[in-house]
Protein backbone atom coordinates (compact mmCIF):
# COMPACT_ATOMS: atom_id res chain seq x y z
CA UNK A 1 0.00 0.00 0.00
CA UNK A 2 1.34 3.43 -1.25
CA UNK A 3 1.11 6.23 0.98
CA UNK A 4 2.58 10.01 0.80
CA UNK A 5 5.50 10.67 2.69
CA UNK A 6 7.18 14.38 2.52
CA UNK A 7 10.16 14.60 2.53
CA UNK A 8 12.36 17.15 4.46
CA UNK A 9 16.32 18.62 4.41
CA UNK A 10 15.94 20.21 7.99
CA UNK A 11 13.13 21.90 9.03
CA UNK A 12 12.05 22.72 5.06
CA UNK A 13 9.83 20.28 2.99
CA UNK A 14 11.33 19.51 -0.06
CA UNK A 15 9.23 16.97 -1.81
CA UNK A 16 5.72 14.79 -1.35
CA UNK A 17 6.30 11.26 -2.40
CA UNK A 18 4.26 8.22 -2.70
CA UNK A 19 5.91 5.09 -1.51
CA UNK A 20 5.23 1.87 0.14
CA UNK A 21 7.97 2.88 3.40
CA UNK A 22 9.67 6.16 4.38
CA UNK A 23 12.93 4.73 3.14
CA UNK A 24 11.66 4.05 0.07
CA UNK A 25 10.42 7.47 -0.55
CA UNK A 26 14.18 8.93 0.49
CA UNK A 27 15.63 6.30 -1.68
CA UNK A 28 13.28 7.61 -4.48
CA UNK A 29 13.79 11.34 -3.88
CA UNK A 30 17.68 11.32 -3.74
CA UNK A 31 18.01 9.52 -6.47
CA UNK A 32 16.20 11.94 -8.57
CA UNK A 33 18.51 14.34 -7.54
CA UNK A 34 21.43 12.48 -9.71
CA UNK A 35 22.48 9.96 -6.34
CA UNK A 36 24.05 6.92 -6.72
CA UNK A 37 23.30 3.78 -3.84
CA UNK A 38 27.15 4.14 -3.08
CA UNK A 39 26.91 7.73 -2.21
CA UNK A 40 23.83 7.12 0.33
CA UNK A 41 24.10 6.67 3.86
CA UNK A 42 21.29 5.12 5.79
CA UNK A 43 20.68 7.01 9.09
CA UNK A 44 17.40 4.41 9.69
CA UNK A 45 14.36 3.71 8.31
CA UNK A 46 13.43 7.22 7.85
CA UNK A 47 16.45 9.19 7.30
CA UNK A 48 19.19 9.68 5.08
CA UNK A 49 22.30 11.49 4.08
CA UNK A 50 23.44 12.43 1.07
CA UNK A 51 26.90 15.14 0.38
CA UNK A 52 26.19 15.96 3.87
CA UNK A 53 22.84 16.97 3.79
CA UNK A 54 20.41 14.94 5.84
CA UNK A 55 16.68 14.45 4.82
CA UNK A 56 13.55 12.85 6.52
CA UNK A 57 10.39 11.71 5.46
CA UNK A 58 7.37 11.92 7.52
CA UNK A 59 3.25 10.78 6.84
CA UNK A 60 2.27 14.07 4.43
CA UNK A 61 0.11 15.95 6.49
CA UNK A 62 -3.15 15.45 5.43
CA UNK A 63 -2.45 13.23 3.20
CA UNK A 64 -5.47 10.61 4.77
CA UNK A 65 -3.87 7.73 4.06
Amino acid sequence: MLKDYEIRSGERAVSIRSAPSAQQALLDYVKSLGCRDSEIVRLGVAAVSWRGARYTAVIAPGSGK
